[in-house]
């Protein structure tokens, strides 16, 4: 059940704010495009979102009723928007849903953002956290589940292929092979290479466990197994990505584990309550992102995806500076943003916290003798 990788024949190139959430991974929206390119390091004002992603995908080729440009690596991105090659720079794209118990209906809506963010160039595809369903109890969540190798990621396999996109499923309702003794299922994190190959498999390690009186009720482990481990970062056209899932978000252990093992993308799908997500979605991503110095992604939930749930929203990309640089708006849609790696190891060349950090200190606090001076 740990495994991260599996061989491929092929070579590639929850949190809602209901008063009470028996369902498990709650669920954006987005009608608007929205990007910025990496701001230098300095407080200049920031140019509206909307004029600027248009002046990206314009730039790309890529607004509405323009030709896709062909590729000849075997996906969307251009030859020169490979990670560290000159050029364009690798462009992707941050899907917001609002998933519901129609698994059909939810699978078309996911396929369409996908096309979409593929026609227009994007190489990496984020979906949140739920992105297969959100169960409106207990029973319905288990009784929808599937293994890795059942249907639905079967179409979603073929649909990174017709695609030609590497895909981030960013929270899938698992079966295990534990499934008939346990009956509880893991909250998977699962990317694909434009071939359709399955290259990792990360299971969501904290499970979201909260009661806040009156607002949020959520015990995710009565029917999640944890994962067992942190898998190491996969190399993309964007970058080493690092995999994550929501809950994950509020323990910077696993950001700088990632960081350490070489991450320079860290992926947060998520299905945030409007309580949580209002008051420190942002403001845990930016976090995130500065104290790890890489870029932060996270696709996210939003509107009401059943009589008990409503999820907050707003899936953004966030820089190495701690900079905003993508963020949905209300309702289902897609932002995009650049990842730009030469102005990411500028930023860790000019604060190397990474070589300044006391590894042989933390977790550790000398007992105090005597008078604290």
């Amino acid at each position: 059940m740990g495994a991260r990788r599996r061989p491929c024949p092929q070579a590639a190139g929850p949190e809602g704010a209901a008063t009470s959430l028996a369902a498990p991974w709650g669920p954006p929206s987005l009608g608007s495009l929205s990007s910025l390119p990496p701001p230098r390091l300095s407080t200049a004002p920031r140019l509206p979102l909307r004029s600027v992603c248009q002046d990206l995908l314009r730039a790309r080729g890529r607004l509405p009723g323009s030709s896709p440009r062909p590729a000849a690596n075997g996906s969307s991105c251009p030859p020169g928007a490979m990670a560290g090659s000159p050029g364009l720079k690798p462009l992707v794209a941050v899907c917001q849903v609002t998933s519901t118990p129609d698994k059909e209906l939810n699978f078309t809506a996911c396929a369409g953002l996908v096309r979409e963010a593929a026609q227009r160039g994007a190489c990496l595809v984020f979906l949140p956290e739920g992105f297969d369903y959100i169960g409106s109890d207990t029973a319905e969540t288990l009784g929808l589940a599937e293994s890795l190798d059942g249907d639905l990621l079967g179409r979603y396999t073929g649909l990174a292929r017709d695609c030609g996109v590497w895909l981030s499923l960013g929270g899938f309702h698992e079966r295990g092979r534990d499934w008939p003794t346990t009956q509880r299922i893991y909250n998977c994190h699962v990317l694909l290479d434009p071939t359709g190959c399955r290259v990792a498999t990360y299971r969501k390690t904290h499970l979201c466990d909260v009661e806040l009186e009156g607002r949020v009720s959520m015990k995710e482990s009565s029917f999640t197994n944890p994962g067992p481990e942190i898998v190491p970062p996969v190399s993309t056209p964007a970058g080493k990505l690092g995999l994550s899932i929501c809950y994950d978000l509020r323990f910077p252990e696993i950001s700088l584990a990632l960081r350490r093992a070489g991450a320079e993308i860290l992926t947060y799908p998520s299905a945030f309550t409007v309580t949580t997500g209002s008051a420190h979605w942002e403001v845990l991503l930016r976090a995130r992102a500065i104290e790890s110095q890489c870029y932060v992604v996270a696709a996210a939930q939003t509107g009401k995806n059943h009589e008990r749930r409503t999820s907050y929203g707003h899936s953004l990309v966030v820089d190495p500076w701690g900079s905003v640089v993508a963020q949905c708006r209300e309702g289902p849609g897609l932002c995009y943003a650049e990842i730009d790696l030469d102005y990411l190891h500028r930023v860790r060349r000019e604060i190397p916290v990474h070589s300044h950090r006391r590894p042989d200190l933390y977790g550790t606090v000398a007992a105090a003798v005597g008078p604290v001076p």
